[in-house]
């Protein structure tokens, strides 16, 4: 197993199970700081929301993840192999657990986070952080946990993230914080304290003259600021604002800013096991640290990539690594044959398109959705994508060619594994062309690619205005030098 582990010499995107991509491939202390930010077991689900191009109110959206835990197979498995190979007091706290908890829910989570957290502690350098972001559901029992694993001697601080907006509780006190636990692995640690002042209030008498002691010793305000308590007052995302991607669960980056900031230097390697669409990967690129990012979806890893394109101008393979995803037409196939959405996930990252909301047996021959501009901003054009995993035939093209008249689409692209037959290339072209006035050139209305030719470089051939998905905000040398907080 350790063989194949890399050392962290570039920035890297995994795709897969957290548990499985750090056993397999990071090495022993070579992470300075980690940031997790894990499902809660809130029992609810996940959507991205993407706005529609419609004008419309509603929102498209899809399910990122379940955020939903039961007692089962899968979660009796890793709770014997944690009592059975985790560090003594690791085994006896899950012991424990069990014995108040049970065959329950919870006990399900604390079963999938602990082997995490292990591995998340063996790859943390000596001198290395992580801050676990959790919420009231679990986070005592994670506290317990962190205790057995990096030991009660190595808590640092908990972290109260205050924040406003959304609903007010008539029942009860309103909910309008998560916690955010920080540890350190040895007996020495980064925290860059004047990385992380905070400006003084205005009505601090200190700021404005200073304050001199009774021994007659005057003391001046630092012009940073003042250091910063365990309580952040950092407001969510704005739903206008220019860093909203529409993911579920995404924190702002002046959070991240602030944990990367105190925690790591120029260089060091950052690494968030639950990447999501990547706002640690993020501030860690702003800030001149290496990065690696894990998540098990390939819509989250579609994201991150868009992400890094539109904020840094960073190329997959250029700029950076992505492992796990298929590179040729064999691991599609195996990707097909293991999970059908996620292939599709991939493939339509593939061409730069979002997926649209898939319930079975109601997705009207649209899998994917790309949008562009070539006329003006406010008139939004489409293309429809469908993504054939399996068999395929020209009645499949003359079914998106259905598709496309009752959606009123520009244009359509069939991708498939096989490769298409010479009826299916003749059906597609008799679709005719659609003639763009904005860039005064025609392109085939309905186009067939195969993974295979994606994964060889072939693009499609539509109006270079992507407007699919909200772009991220161009990251400048001077922006990245400037403090968000």
């Amino acid at each position: 197993m350790a063989t194949s582990r890399h050392p962290l010499t570039r920035n890297r995107l995994y795709y897969g199970d957290n548990l499985d991509i750090l056993r397999r491939y990071i090495k022993d202390e070579t992470v300075d700081l980690i940031y997790l930010d894990p499902p809660f077991k809130s029992n609810q689900d996940y959507n991205v929301l993407f706005a529609e191009k419609t004008g419309e109110k509603s929102a498209a959206q899809i399910k990122a993840f379940e955020d939903t835990w039961e007692w089962n197979k899968d979660s009796a498995t890793s709770f014997a192999e944690v009592v059975e190979q985790a560090p003594e007091r690791v085994s006896k706290t899950m012991q424990a657990f069990m014995t108040m908890l049970g065959n329950s829910d919870m006990m399900a989570y604390l079963s999938m986070m602990a082997p995490r957290l292990v591995e998340l502690r063996r790859v943390l350098k000596p001198t290395g952080s992580i801050y676990l972001h959790c919420d009231p559901t679990a986070s005592h029992y994670l506290k317990l946990l962190m205790d057995a694993i990096f030991g009660s001697k190595n808590f640092l601080n908990e972290i109260i993230w205050h924040y406003t907006g959304g609903g007010r509780s008539k029942s009860y006190f309103s909910r309008k914080h998560d916690t955010i636990l920080w540890y350190k692995k040895g007996n020495q640690w980064h925290y860059n304290i004047d990385e992380v002042r905070v400006p003084y209030k205005d009505t601090s008498g200190y700021a404005k003259s200073g304050i001199t002691s009774s021994a007659g010793k005057h003391y001046f305000p630092n012009p940073l600021g003042t250091p910063s308590d365990d309580v952040w007052d950092i407001p969510i995302i704005n739903p206008l604002a220019a860093e909203r991607l529409g993911y579920p669960t995404q924190k702002p980056e002046a959070l991240l800013d602030r944990i990367v900031r105190a925690s790591s230097n120029e260089n060091d390697i950052v690494l968030d096991p639950f990447c999501g669409c990547g706002t640690t990967i993020a501030v860690a690129q702003r800030l001149k640290r290496h990065w690696v990012g894990i998540d098990i979806t390939h819509l989250a890893i579609s994201l991150l990539k868009h992400r890094l394109h539109g904020a840094f101008d960073l190329h997959a393979k250029r700029d950076y690594e992505v492992i796990g995803e298929p590179t040729d037409k064999t691991g599609a196939e195996q990707l097909a044959k293991e999970d059908r959405y996620q292939f599709q996930y991939w493939a339509l990252g593939l061409v730069g398109a979002r997926p649209v909301e898939q319930k079975k047996g109601t997705d009207a021959g649209i899998d994917g959705r790309l949008f562009f501009h070539d006329e003006s901003a406010e008139k939004t054009k489409q293309i429809i994508l469908s993504v054939k995993s399996g068999h395929t035939n020209v009645a499949h093209v003359r079914d998106l060619r259905g598709v496309l008249d009752r959606e009123h689409a520009e244009m359509g692209a069939l991708i498939t594994l096989e490769k298409p037959s010479s009826v299916m290339v003749r059906e597609a072209a008799s679709a005719g062309v659609y003639s763009s006035p904005g860039w005064n050139k025609k392109y085939p209305k309905l186009q067939i690619l195969t993974v295979e030719e994606l994964l060889e470089g072939k693009k499609l051939e539509f109006p270079p205005s992507n407007a699919t998905f909200k772009r991220s905000q161009k990251v400048t040398a001077a922006k990245q030098d400037q403090k968000l907080l």
